[in-house]
């Protein structure tokens, strides 16, 4: 099982039509499974790009 390491959690607003309307809406952040050092992680998209620049310049 990939052990979660991010803290990221989904934002909650209102979606807005012309008219006005407004309805509750989320967006989820961009979770992705990763294997570092072995081990199964879940990480946002941006800490997994991170970690392969560190990785690079290393």
């Amino acid at each position: 099982m990939a052990t979660k390491i991010t803290t990221k959690k989904p934002l909650t607003g209102n979606r807005r039509s012309h008219a006005q309307n407004a309805t509750k809406m989320k967006q989820k952040p961009n979770l992705q499974k990763k294997t570092i050092n072995g081990e199964k992680v879940i990480l946002s998209a941006r800490e997994a790009r991170t970690i392969n620049k560190s990785k690079k310049a290393a």
